[in-house]
């Protein structure tokens, strides 16, 4: 019988960001020891559930740590939409996260009010582009927790 975990594993579709996608194949390959580290900020992987297709969707991004939460920012450099997965997240926020060689399931919550200002001074410290992507674009670009189930 297979595990939760080796069920989010199956058929997942990676990012269409050909970069992206090169970059999350190196980080499955090397159970995380290629791709963890990315111009000098740790990632991880987040795989979520299409909103629409139910199809598992895979993509790598920044984070940061808060105590046993792991964060990552809805930024798509500053887009004015958010990105996907961060859609489909809102819509099913069961997630699966692998970092390095951690595999495990997570609850997605969006940070609001002053814990989102606090985590997003903390993200930008990590990632200080984050600061720029956030003038180019009128909605708020959302920081979300990822809390191991």
């Amino acid at each position: 019988m297979d595990s939760p975990l080796t069920d989010w594993e199956k058929d997942v579709t990676e990012s269409p960001s050909r970069w992206v996608a090169e970059h999350v194949q190196r980080y499955v390959a090397s159970d995380g020891q290629s791709g963890h580290q990315w111009s000098g900020v740790n990632t991880l992987l987040l795989t979520t559930r299409g909103r629409k297709t139910g199809k598992l969707r895979r993509t790598a991004l920044i984070y940061g740590r808060d105590g046993d939460r792991f964060l990552v920012v809805g930024s798509k450099g500053g887009s004015h939409k958010h990105p996907a997965w961060f859609l489909n997240l809102r819509d099913h926020p069961e997630v699966h996260v692998q970092v390095g060689a951690d595999k495990f399931v997570a609850k997605a919550l969006t940070a609001v009010g002053k814990e989102r200002s606090r985590l997003w001074g903390q993200m930008a410290a990590i990632w200080p582009e984050y600061e720029q992507y956030q003038k180019r674009t009128s909605r708020e670009i959302p920081v979300v927790l990822l809390e191991r189930i």
